[in-house]
């Protein structure tokens, strides 16, 4: 049964018991359009699916718009839990700023034909195309998320701020992200909004480690899983350059990269230089991360500059210690014991120590553990993220002017 056929019957029944609604319009669910670069496994992507899955369907309808072509492959594709979700989705084919031009065209043609009131914008690209569709098409309310502070694009946040007046609303997933874009990008404080990442714990830690054997790692031995793209952004250089310092001392201890991205060929050249490439593991894109973390010791996030790190929070879940850099979003994940577990970002010596501290002390691990997965119970379940979504969008269709207004 289709939504708009289940908000019928709900308004017949209403009428029912004697309390007719002013029009059928208010029983029908608001549409609700979702813009995203891509639908590629990452963590915007991954967040902007579970959300969808747990939304209330009788409120909100969501049409997703992914500017990109569908993913080939679909263990790295968030488009088959969209299709399983029975989520209407559209992929635009783009492959490269130069389609966006004809992308923007297209989506403005598609959103005409969807008349959503509230039109919600993943990452740049996104954000960028979404809003000037949204405007075209005559979306009425446009919201944007805002999911890291970019320190190396700054032509991102001078086109952002030059087109702010197009958008009602930011998300920013972080407080630390909200100031970033408040002091560098100079976007309106009254347009920022914090909702930060939730996370799904029925689905964490996972009932099976995964198998680390293939790559040499014996089971029970301790592993630091650091999990992520292969770029500057998240620091993976300098975390091996500190292997001489804590992993030489640990004979029994591995190091685990998890991911891919176009720094790999390098990084792979610097493991083996240290010495200690027998320890060092590139695995590549891994489609079982939650198995990952239940495989591993410690979580280590080296990144220079972040947002909300997804993968902290499933970390967190999973009931691992956390050593990472004071990236933006990491302490306000880790709480009361982030100085415990964070060191500034480039500092070797203070990250090596931390390390051998964590990896030394099994019982505070698993206190540390314990006390980030208490947290996140607390703090950043994925209904709460849900809910705060709803009330955001419900906020914005009851500011919409009606169509009798001046």
């Amino acid at each position: 049964m289709k939504a708009g056929s289940l908000s019928l019957i709900q308004a017949e029944v209403t009428w029912t018991n004697g309390e007719p609604p002013a029009t059928i319009a208010e029983m029908q669910p608001t549409p609700i359009a979702l813009c995203i670069t891509d639908l590629d496994a990452g963590g915007a992507e991954r967040q902007m699916v579970k959300l969808l899955q747990r939304i209330d369907r009788t409120r909100f309808l969501p049409t997703v718009y992914c500017l990109g072509p569908r993913p080939e492959r679909d263990e790295a594709s968030c488009a088959p839990a969209l299709e399983r979700a029975g989520i209407d989705y559209h992929c635009l084919g783009a492959r490269g700023a130069r389609h966006f031009p004809a992308v923007t065209a297209r989506l403005t043609k598609m959103l005409q034909q969807q008349r959503p009131a509230i039109l919600q914008a993943f990452l740049f690209h996104a954000n960028l195309v979404g809003r000037i569709a949204g405007r075209r098409a005559g979306a009425p309310r446009i919201v944007c998320g805002i999911r890291v502070a970019e320190r190396e694009k700054r032509w991102h946040l001078w086109l952002d701020r030059i087109t702010q007046a197009k958008v009602d609303r930011y998300v920013c997933v972080s407080r630390a992200v909200a100031d970033f874009s408040r002091d560098r990008a100079h976007l309106p404080a009254k347009k920022l909004t914090v909702i930060p990442n939730g996370i799904d714990l029925d689905s964490l830690p996972a009932d099976t480690p995964a198998d680390l054997s293939p790559l040499g790692i014996s089971a029970g031995s301790p592993v630091v899983a650091c999990i992520g793209r292969l770029t500057r952004q998240k620091g993976q250089q300098w975390l091996i350059h500190s292997c001489r310092q804590w992993l030489a001392d640990l004979p029994e201890c591995h190091l685990l990269l998890v991911g891919d991205g176009p720094d790999r060929s390098q990084l792979e050249k610097e493991a083996r230089q240290t010495g200690l490439a027998g320890r060092i593991h590139f695995t590549g894109f891994r489609s079982d991360v939650p198995a990952i973390l239940a495989a591993s010791t410690v979580l280590v996030l080296p990144s220079a500059w972040e947002g909300m790190p997804n993968v902290v929070l499933e970390a967190m879940a999973s009931r691992l210690p956390v050593v990472a850099s004071n990236a933006e979003g990491v302490s306000e994940l880790l709480g009361p014991l982030a100085g415990e577990q964070t060191v500034p970002f480039g500092d070797v010596a203070a990250l090596a120590q931390r390390l051998r501290a964590v990896l030394s002390d099994r019982s505070r691990a698993h206190a540390l553990g314990t006390n980030n997965r208490q947290r996140v119970e607390r703090c950043f379940s994925l209904e709460s993220a849900c809910r705060a979504y709803e009330q955001l969008w419900d906020s914005l269709r009851d500011s919409i002017p009606s169509s009798g207004s001046s």
